[in-house]
């Protein structure tokens, strides 16, 4: 009998895939569950997959690797994908491929299974990734196959074959949750106009409930990579941890999006991100006072191009190792600590310091030598014979 591994989150959807897989396609099922830093207690996640009809439940803690190898690299080329989105869901797409792929070699597994509807975004990445990494391995999208494009088709059908109902947790919204931010989807009959309701966010607290006293924030970098916090070094996963709490306590990281998806077609989407959002912007406040001019105005450029293919699903490409090649080269001067102020929703940069500082204090002043500098520079002859009249010969 041929076997699948299916990435499994344990909602409602992953187990049609099972009930499909085995009873349908007579194909075995095991199972994987990444921790990328989502609520969910994946131990319960495994055990409801086994109870499901899957022969194995593999889960893999993955937030570490997932921080430093593919998150602190985007923040490091300042990857943020048009109106701001830091990629929180595209950039745990190639590490969840990657174990896809050993859990199928060790299980000796023909199939990769997934639950994307075809309708969005993760389904071209991931699949992109499964066949540059794993060619051999046929890929099955079982809700893509049965047309369950909603979550009122999904419960039809368990509703038909008597499958269990209850996930973890009741929302509203399609929902991507991972230690780099959460995902919304509001779906396609919301209301363009309308806020969402303070309820809608389920990382960051009300902008009204955000204390009224500010908080002050140093975070410092050594190579356009984050080190340390209030001068106290810390490893990048408990970085992250500390600096989302801290924004979500001052609703710092929300963005409310109309988002160009892979497809062409817009889609308006709202993310909180609140770790990513102040070590974005403590980056980039420390790249103004160390990148020259040309560097900066070019990093720019790359930066954007290095965000689309993150958002593509392009991240396995000599492009984007290129991309990395050029942003370690860059960033090397990019060392310091920049202070962040922390009120009531917002975060702004009030102060940056280098050792590889481009500010030059002495040259922005007009009083003093520097001013007598200037003036004597100003009337000074252009030669040794003294200034020249103009002249209006074309040359």
């Amino acid at each position: 009998m041929s076997k699948a591994v299916l990435a499994y989150t344990g909602a409602l959807d992953n187990l049609i895939c099972i009930h499909w897989l085995r009873t349908v396609k007579n194909i075995k099922v095991v199972t994987f569950s990444g921790n990328f830093g989502q609520p969910e207690f994946l131990e319960e996640v495994g055990e409801r997959a086994v109870e499901a009809g899957a022969t194995a439940a593999h889960i893999g803690d993955i937030r570490e690797r997932f921080v430093r190898e593919f998150c602190f690299q985007a923040l490091r080329a300042g990857a943020r994908y048009e109106s701001g989105y830091v990629l929180s869901s595209a950039l745990s797409r190639p590490p969840l491929a990657q174990e896809l792929v050993r859990v199928a070699r060790d299980e000796g597994c023909e199939f990769v299974a997934h639950g994307c509807r075809g309708i969005g975004n993760d389904q071209v990445r991931l699949e992109t990734y499964l066949q540059t990494l794993a060619p051999d391995l046929r890929i099955v999208a079982p809700l893509f196959e049965l047309g369950l494009k909603t979550p009122e088709d999904d419960e039809a059908y368990a509703k038909r074959w008597g499958l269990p109902r209850s996930v973890n947790r009741q929302l509203r919204y399609n929902v991507d949750q991972n230690l780099w931010g959460v995902a919304l989807q509001l779906g396609p009959r919301a209301d363009l106009w309308m806020e969402p309701p303070d309820d809608t966010y389920i990382m960051t607290r009300r902008i009204s409930d955000a204390p009224d006293k500010p908080r002050y924030v140093e975070i410092g970098f050594q190579q356009g990579l984050p080190v340390s916090l209030d001068n106290e070094r810390h490893p990048p996963l408990e970085m992250v941890d500390i600096l989302n709490r801290l924004g979500a306590q001052y609703a710092i990281g929300r963005l409310d999006v109309i988002e160009d998806r892979i497809s062409g077609l817009k889609a308006r989407e709202i993310y909180e991100a609140p770790a990513a959002h102040l070590l974005h912007q403590a980056h980039t406040a420390l790249e103004e006072l160390t990148l020259d001019k040309d560097v900066f105005q070019f990093r720019d450029v790359t930066a954007r191009r290095y965000a689309d293919l993150v958002y593509r699903g392009k991240w396995f490409t000599p492009f984007r190792e290129a991309l990395d090649a050029w942003f370690e080269v860059i960033e090397k001067p990019v060392t310091g600590t920049v202070k962040l102020k922390l009120l009531g929703g917002t975060s702004l940069v009030v102060g940056r310091q280098s050792p590889h500082s481009l500010y030059r204090s002495d040259m922005l002043s007009f009083d003093g030598d520097v001013e007598r500098t200037m003036r004597r520079r100003r009337h000074a002859p252009d030669s040794e014979h003294g200034s020249r009249p103009p002249t209006s010969r074309r040359d």
